[in-house]
């Protein structure tokens, strides 16, 4: 049995003689949030039609739970859900009637709307035109319209883009929600950065349709060396004394000076090294890279 709700291997894909994907090897575990992040055109959206099979790729180069998804096309698209864009909702009908919309076309018995709404907490807003919901609201619908089937998988392209801070942090809890406590695999694409540090526990680099980097969130962040930052009123004085005891400095401004962080322990040190010596510390404190620094320096070295 695969371990992996989606693997990739090698695949490319291609718009005439313009290259969109190229080698990509994804690796989504089983119950993960994979956060497949990229700038805008770099093939995130292409990829996600590209596993749901509403573009086809070549044989053996797509695999859903295992199982390749061309010759299996009905078996593994029965265990996926998708938003791809903009959720398909009817305007007119209530966020109620287009669930219940979407139970009849899939032969799914009706009740299951109401726990689609309560699950995606829109259960206030069931009986509201859809057309007067907040753009989180529609976001919230749209996963409940790719949840009605039960899917194992859950493919979601971008689904915080546009919304306000309320509307973000209320996906990012559903998607949270959805994975811890319903089992579900959900890949999110986003360019949002810093959004998906909050939510995926692995993450997938795409920058020109190539993979630039793969695997958890901590492995992404053991690329960046973390930093010391301490915060002293005679910089000079300091900035000689770290120096003298063999200390990196790796940048200096009028009030901080930056060094690398190696242990709480060795933090402690320097602050007595300082404050014995007559310097004025306020404070230190361990940085790192964001994700969008991280992002920035992987896509500039491929």
């Amino acid at each position: 049995m695969s371990n992996y709700a989606i693997q990739t291997a090698g695949l490319n894909f291609s718009f005439g003689h313009q290259a969109i994907v190229t080698d990509l090897s994804l690796q989504v575990p089983k119950g993960s949030i994979y956060g497949f992040l990229g700038p805008n055109g770099a093939g995130k959206t292409t990829t996600i039609k590209i596993l749901l099979n509403l573009l086809k790729s070549r044989a053996d180069q797509v695999f859903i739970f295992g199982k390749e998804i061309n010759n299996n096309r009905i078996q593994c698209l029965k265990r996926m859900g998708a938003l791809v864009e903009q959720p398909a909702i009817y305007g007119h009908l209530t966020g109620k009637e287009n669930l219940i919309n979407r139970c009849i076309i899939l032969g799914i018995k009706k009740d299951k709307a109401e726990k689609m709404l309560t699950l995606v907490g829109l259960s206030d807003a069931a009986n509201k035109k859809s057309n007067k919901y907040s753009l989180g609201m529609k976001q919230r619908l749209g996963i409940a319209l790719a949840l009605v089937s039960d899917p194992e998988l859950l493919l979601l392209d971008e689904p915080t883009n546009g919304l306000d801070p309320n509307g973000i942090i209320e996906v990012r809890n559903l998607l949270v929600d959805l994975a811890t406590n319903h089992g579900k695999t959900i890949l999110v694409s986003s360019h949002l950065l810093a959004e998906i540090e909050k939510t995926a526990t692995h993450v997938g680099i795409i920058n020109k349709g190539k993979l630039l980097f793969q695997g958890t969130i901590d492995e992404l962040h053991l690329l960046s060396k973390p930093m010391l930052e301490i915060e002293v009123e005679q910089t000079e004085l300091a900035s000689n004394l770290l120096s003298e005891a063999g200390i990196e400095i790796i940048s200096q401004t009028e009030k901080r000076i930056t060094v690398p962080f190696s242990s709480a322990s060795q933090s402690g040190e320097i602050n007595t090294l300082l404050v014995q010596r007559g310097c004025s510390v306020s404070s230190l404190s361990r940085q790192r890279k964001d994700l969008e620094n991280l992002f920035l320096a992987i896509t500039k070295t491929n």
